[in-house]
C-alpha cells in the first residue's frame, strides 16, 4: 500500500518552491507563455499534494484524467481518494529537470519529481520519473493523463 500511495503522488507532480520550478529549454529564450502556465499549473498541483486538497486536484484535472504506474491505471476519483487517504504524509516535493513540450492544444511535462515523507516507519524520499499531458480547453488547461515510473535507490557507494 505504501507504494501505491506514495506513487500517487507523482500524480501531484511539481515544484513546492516556485523558485525551483522552471521549463527547461533547448535555447536560452525566455519561457514561452504555455510554459509559464503549465508549470504554475504544476506548482498548483504540489500545492495540492502538501495540503491534501482535493479541490485543487478536481480544478486541475479533467473528468476523464487518467493515470498510469507500472500496472495500475487509476481514474480522477480513485486518485483524489488515494492520496486524501494516504497514511504517508507528504512534507515536501520538487522538481528537477522539467521539460515542457508544446504542441499547441496539447503539451507534456517531463521531468523528474522527488517527494519527501513520512510513514510507520519514518522518513523516506521517492523519485520519480514522470510524464504529465495537460490539454488547453476553451483557454483553460487541464491535466488528461499521468504516468510515472519510481526510479530505484542508487546503491550506496
Amino acid at each position: 500500500m505504501r507504494r501505491i500511495s506514495v506513487a500517487l503522488c507523482l500524480i501531484l507532480s511539481a515544484v513546492l518552491f516556485a523558485g525551483v520550478a522552471k521549463a527547461q529549454r533547448s535555447s536560452p529564450q525566455s519561457p514561452t507563455a504555455t510554459e509559464r502556465a503549465l508549470i504554475r499549473l504544476e506548482n498548483d498541483w504540489t500545492r495540492g499534494l502538501v495540503k491534501r486538497d482535493s479541490m485543487i486536484f478536481k480544478r486541475l484535472t479533467d473528468p476523464k484524467f487518467i493515470y498510469t504506474e507500472d500496472a495500475t491505471i487509476m481514474s480522477r476519483e480513485e486518485v483524489i481518494h488515494g492520496v486524501m487517504t494516504s497514511g504517508d504524509k507528504v512534507e515536501s516535493a520538487h522538481n528537477e529537470d522539467m521539460h515542457v513540450h508544446d504542441f499547441g492544444q496539447v503539451a507534456v511535462v517531463t521531468g523528474i519529481l522527488v517527494v519527501n515523507s513520512r510513514g510507520n516507519k519514518g522518513p523516506f524520499t521517492t523519485r520519480y520519473r514522470f510524464t504529465d499531458t495537460w490539454m488547453n480547453k476553451n483557454g483553460t488547461w487541464v491535466a488528461i493523463a499521468a504516468q510515472d515510473y519510481v526510479i530505484p535507490d542508487r546503491p550506496a557507494k
